[in-house]
């Protein structure tokens, strides 16, 4: 793989871009868990190289909700997508043949590992899941593994109890998304709840990357109003996919890019890939299978 991306970056890089064969346009779909304008925002730069890279029309799309990526996917009108772990999960296991993964983002200290991050007020007086009990709680979305696969499985073999509502937290509710979690903690519309971070750096800058990071960089909190009181074992981090259908050098030429992304502008791999990151290099399908059967359990 390693080859392949050395290769087409070096091709690429000396001859002008030629409209690529068998696709008119090409759309990347953008996941939940933040507002919608920040993500295209984000994303815009990566946008611009994708079409100058294909020499056709390029789109983002950016749903409401993480299924709206995942059902465009496997329906063929969204072409790439950074998913999270669960997110591919649940389109491999509709679809086997969709989507392939390629590539994953790499923190700065080499691992492609990140947690699921347990957070409430400072001023709350809560600074565990105990002191939650009786209280109400965030998750993000159902498709969001760190907003939800993850701590629906390990908080309930913490406190010995289920989320259900009224069981231990007096009501359990889905907020929308990663932002919209940090945002209900901080306006005090949820005592607790969950998102995603990377684990490195410090605290008070919402981690290195991650929702934390980008609720910091967005003015949306200060995270020394907050205080983190729970944290997962390590999760994979989700894989960039592309549709399986894609020809091949549609695919060639984007995981190239996507690869040489960190090297080639510093500005845009940062705002793509959430925060501070070594850069995109290719991961496979087997790094997904553990999550892949957490999923499965979920769901009977």
């Amino acid at each position: 793989m390693k080859k392949i991306i050395a290769a087409v970056l070096a091709s690429t890089a000396l001859t002008a871009p030629v409209a690529a064969e068998g696709i008119t346009e090409f759309r990347i779909g953008l996941l939940g868990g933040e507002n919608a304008q920040d993500r295209l925002n984000n994303n815009e730069c990566l946008r611009k190289y994708a079409e100058e890279e294909l020499g056709v029309e390029t789109k983002l799309f950016a749903p409401a909700d993480y299924n709206g990526v995942i059902q465009g996917l496997l329906g063929g009108t969204i072409d790439m997508a950074w998913l999270g772990a669960s997110g591919y999960a649940k389109t491999y296991l509709s679809d086997p043949e969709a989507v392939e993964p390629v590539l994953v983002k790499v923190n700065t200290d080499g691992g492609y590992g990140y947690y699921s991050v347990g957070f409430a007020r400072k001023d709350s007086g809560i600074t565990s899941l105990e002191d939650l009990k009786g209280k109400t709680f965030g998750f993000g979305d159902p498709n969001s593994t760190s907003g939800y696969l993850i701590p629906s499985i390990e908080i309930p073999q913490k406190i010995n109890a289920s989320m259900e509502s009224g069981d231990y937290f007096g009501e359990v509710k889905f907020t929308g998304g990663h932002e919209q979690t940090i945002v209900a903690v901080a306006n005090g519309d949820v005592d607790g709840g969950v998102t995603w971070a990377d684990g490195l750096g410090e605290w008070e800058d919402g981690y290195k990357s991650g929702a934390l990071r980008r609720a910091v960089d967005a003015g949306l909190v200060d995270m020394n109003d907050m205080v983190e009181i729970w944290k997962s074992a390590p999760i994979p981090e989700g894989p960039v996919v592309l549709r399986k259908a894609l020809p091949a050098d549609v695919k060639e030429k984007m995981t190239a890019l996507m690869a040489g992304l960190a090297e080639k502008d510093r500005d845009c791999f940062y705002g793509v890939a959430a925060g501070e990151a070594r850069a995109f290099e290719p991961i496979t399908h087997e790094a997904y299978e553990v999550i892949i059967e957490a999923r499965k359990l979920k769901s009977k």
